[in-house]
């Protein structure tokens, strides 16, 4: 008799056991679905070994909070996994507007430094209102929760300390399941391997590992530091090369032999004195880095006055003989480059300045730009040409600090004036680039040299006729256009660009200096504020994801020069090495990440996820393809050796920015 109640407890509990179960199954069930919808919703592949680290880090995930809420009973259980769930929620929710606005996941660095982004709160809740349907899914596990709770708390008591044990257990060993399987995995660049242990690179790293696996990793990173698991990839002594040569024009000259775009570094005393192996390697790699040669075109601009543009969202289908006069004509009666791209970073726009103006790749996770701030950048334009005796400016038509852009400009050697800063024209959204330039000529063009910066604002998404000022400002202008009403929006941004250079010009004419001046412009990153289908509508066909949708237009032009076509391949990072070249300005091209687009050197694209593409051929790191250009034989090694030159590319970078690298090199 006396055993009755203990049998009808011991039943109670093994009735509970499935429902202890639960909890746990829900919420891995919960994780797994929002990485999935996530994972929809970008345009990263969708099957690949990502699928299998996102379920193994997602049961781990939530084996640790069931462990957690273990630790307490009843009620007090129920709102930790609803607190965990509601966050959840918050930022899939977050990351996928982010993305949508961004085509890239936002790092915890911009997260600490995003009290700016309220100025664009119009845009945000317009994003919102236009996914409704999307959130509400992302909702879904946080509501099936709330509706479920007490179903799913099994029970008011705590876990015992051999439950929570047991659940502990699994905790680690899911985990080193998944740590295994990483480890004999594919460590190819780009891959699960290389994503967690030595690079970050946001789209990939959530394609490969999950959202909360990158988000995991980048606060670890973020806190802690990030140290790579490896050394940095073994340097390539590359053998020496014979100096190229002009032939001679005509019998009895001689060949001019061209010198290599370096400066007198003494490396070796260097290397001798390093005091770290981390700060040798450098060494060794820069003085064992090839440089680019001069060439026919060094010099070609020298002593001329430089106008450099960053435009925002520019790209070449802004570029029309009728719509864009202006733009047009420096197009085609400048360089023409035919296959330049703009590969898009982790920061946008800051990145896109950074990468333009300094040649550097980007550090992912922080913004480089203005880490630079506090680095010497000798090789900026605004360095260089201010110690030739040149006066420079930096110009910005929105908000004067935003992304801290009040300190880095005047470290690359500006005067640097933006909104609440100097600069006085219209507040608008966007502000107007056409007002910018009208302000802004009569600082420099009476004081040659002179040597002006602009980022300009007015190309901004969003890309609409009522909430984007400089839209519907030119919306007449681009009625008739057989575009979806997003693409003729974007096209009417770009009308204000193309009457900004036409005042520009205008003003140079009128100061007697156009014709020595040179105008170089780029785009930040392509216009990514229009939908795929929208921009496949502007190009007149479906473009190719993993490479056509980053290319754009770069202009270099004089009044009076004699047009070419360039059909290399080239990007963003060669510009500064490109620009000095012509300008024939004394740098060092080995310390420089980007080539002359005029020199022999090999041409080569790189883009955030370490795909490339070359005169040889193209490598797409997402599907690990490699696909060699038409009619052209290529080495076996050649894909690999290739690759590896980028992992050195990324490495050096970021050491460049952390160690302030060109201070210790150059002395400064």
């Amino acid at each position: 008799m006396n055993d009755a109640p203990s049998t009808r407890r011991e039943a109670r509990e093994a009735a509970k056991r499935p429902r202890r179960l639960a909890l746990p199954a829900f919420l891995a069930a919960s994780i797994i679905y929002l990485e999935v919808l996530l994972r929809i919703g970008t345009d990263a592949p969708f099957a690949n070994d990502g699928l299998l680290y996102i379920v193994l880090f997602a049961v781990a995930v939530a084996l640790l909070v069931h462990l957690v809420a273990g630790l307490f009973a009843g009620r007090t259980r129920t709102i930790v996994v609803g607190v965990f769930l509601a966050v959840l929620t918050v930022v899939f929710a977050s990351q996928f507007i982010y993305y949508e606005f961004f085509t890239t996941f936002y790092t915890v660095f911009s997260a600490m430094h995003g009290g700016q982004a309220a100025e664009f709160a119009g845009d945000v809740i317009v994003a919102l209102r236009d996914n409704v349907l999307r959130i509400l899914l992302l909702s879904l596990p946080f509501i099936l929760f709330l509706v479920l709770r007490s179903r799913l708390s099994a029970g008011r008591r705590r876990a015992t300390l051999g439950e929570s044990g047991i659940v502990a257990i699994l905790v680690v060993a899911v985990s080193a399941v998944a740590l295994t399987a990483l480890d004999r995995g594919d460590r190819e660049p780009a891959g699960a391997y290389d994503l967690y242990y030595r690079t970050s690179e946001p789209v990939a790293s959530v394609n490969r590992l999950g959202l909360l696996t990158s988000m995991r990793l980048d606060v670890q990173r973020t806190v802690l530091g990030f140290e790579p698991e490896l050394a940095p990839p073994p340097v390539m002594v590359l053998p020496a090369q014979p100096s190229p040569t002009r032939p001679a024009e005509s019998p009895g000259e001689e060949p001019v032999v061209y010198a290599d775009n370096v400066m007198d570094i003494d490396f070796e005393r260097l290397i001798a004195e390093a005091d770290s192996d981390e700060l040798r390697t450098m060494h060794q790699y820069f003085a064992t880095r090839e440089a680019t040669a001069q060439n026919e075109h060094t010099g070609m601009f020298e002593g001329y006055n430089l106008v450099f543009i960053t435009a925002e969202g520019y790209s070449h289908y802004a570029v029309d003989r009728e719509l864009t006069p202006t733009l047009y004509e420096m197009t085609h009666e400048g360089f023409t480059f035919t296959d330049f791209y703009n590969p898009l970073w982790g920061v946008s726009t800051s990145d896109g300045e950074y990468v333009a103006t300094t040649s550097v790749i980007p550090k992912s996770g922080v913004w480089s730009m203005y880490k630079s701030a506090a680095n010497a950048m000798p090789f900026a334009m605004g360095n260089q040409l201010r110690q030739d005796g040149y006066t420079t400016f930096a110009y910005h038509n929105h908000t004067y600090d935003y992304y801290r852009r009040d300190l880095s400009h005047p470290n690359l050697g500006y005067e640097y004036k933006g909104l609440g800063n100097g600069l006085e024209i219209p507040e608008t959204w966007p502000s107007s680039d056409l007002d910018m330039i009208d302000v802004t000529t009569a600082d420099y063009v009476g004081d040659e040299p002179f040597h002006a910066y602009y980022m300009t604002v007015s190309g901004h998404m969003q890309y609409n006729f009522f909430g984007n000022y400089i839209a519907a400002k030119n919306r007449d202008l681009v009625e008739g256009l057989p575009y979806t009403e997003a693409g003729r929006a974007y096209l009417a941004t770009q009308i204000e660009l193309d009457r900004a250079l036409e005042l520009l010009m205008r003003r140079l004419e009128e100061a007697g200096v156009a014709d020595r001046t040179l105008i170089v412009m780029s785009a930040d990153h392509y216009p990514y504020g229009l939908d795929i289908d929208e921009i496949d509508d502007l190009a007149g066909h479906e473009v190719d994801r993993t490479f056509e949708l980053y290319k754009s237009s770069l202009i270099i032009y004089a009044k009076g020069m004699e047009p070419a076509v360039i059909d290399r391949p080239a990007s963003s990072l060669d510009i500064l090495p490109t620009v000095s070249n012509l300008m024939g300005l004394e740098f060092d091209s080995r310390l420089l990440m980007g080539r002359d687009i005029f020199s022999d050197a090999e041409p080569v694209v790189i883009f955030a996820n370490r795909s490339f593409l070359t005169d040889k051929g193209r490598y797409d790191s997402a599907t690990r393809e490699f696909t060699p250009a038409e009619g052209v034989e290529v080495p076996e090694d050649y894909r690999r050796r290739v690759s590896e030159e980028i992992d050195r590319q990324f490495y050096f970078s970021t050491m460049i920015l952390d160690r302030d690298y060109y201070a210790t090199v150059l002395d400064r």
